[in-house]
């Protein structure tokens, strides 16, 4: 049985968060609940209509003045990069983006970020399973020494092994009735790209952000976002 303090050490968790329409002092207050000094920005348009306070100079400031120190990562862990290479017919290749050096220079430096500070990935989406942090981040940096948990809109935390039953259950994933029995870990990869086909394969005006009223999605659609 795992030592209950080294499940929780700040070297081996990761936070994740959808700033939603939260005011930014309840976003603080979440965060602050769990112990998290440093945000790790992940948006790649890291900006917000209809929630300011979210922009990125703003957030930064509150943040700094919180105690709380801000990084922004849309570059290298962002749903929407620069480089063409990583959209097909329009669509995110997340493949693609998975093989980029900025990808995979982004998750080291989380990693390393995590051995220093209580990190919490940031995105704009309400719900973890309708966002990049989760479907596509956590997905890859999963690390048996690492303990994911998404802090949701009522102050509550999803375990992310819980996460991903419920997107199993989400997405009704079952064994077929005459193939073999599929392990867990191949039916939670299923609903992983099940999911990743919903939310991340679709045109723009389909769909929109969870918890905001008519923001573009920071991480979906044909459309580049600037």
């Amino acid at each position: 049985m795992k030592d209950d303090k080294m499940v929780e050490s700040k070297c081996n968790i990761l936070y994740t968060i959808g700033h939603s329409n939260h005011t930014i002092e309840n976003f603080i207050a979440l965060l602050k609940r769990y112990g998290v000094t440093c945000i790790a920005d992940v948006r790649s348009a890291p900006y917000s209509r209809y929630c300011p306070q979210f922009n990125k100079g703003a957030l930064a400031a509150s943040l700094q003045a919180a105690g709380i120190t801000y990084m922004f990562m849309g570059k290298e862990l962002g749903a929407r990069p620069d480089d063409p290479c990583c959209y097909e017919g329009g669509f995110v290749n997340f493949q693609e983006i998975a093989k980029r050096e900025e990808f995979k220079r982004g998750i080291e430096r989380l990693l390393a970020d995590i051995s220093k500070h209580r990190v919490a990935l940031m995105c704009a989406e309400k719900d973890p399973l309708q966002c990049h942090r989760t479907i596509f981040i956590a997905r890859g940096i999963k690390r048996p020494n690492l303990h994911i948990k998404h802090i949701l809109a009522n102050g509550s935390v999803e375990e992310h092994a819980e996460a991903e039953r419920r997107l199993v259950k989400m997405l009704k994933v079952e064994p077929t009735l005459f193939g073999p029995p599929k392990k867990e870990t191949e039916t939670i990869e299923q609903a992983y790209d099940q999911q990743t086909e919903r939310i991340f394969c679709q045109p723009e005006e389909q769909r929109k952000p969870s918890g905001i009223k008519s923001d573009r999605p920071c991480h979906s659609g044909k459309t580049k976002l600037g």
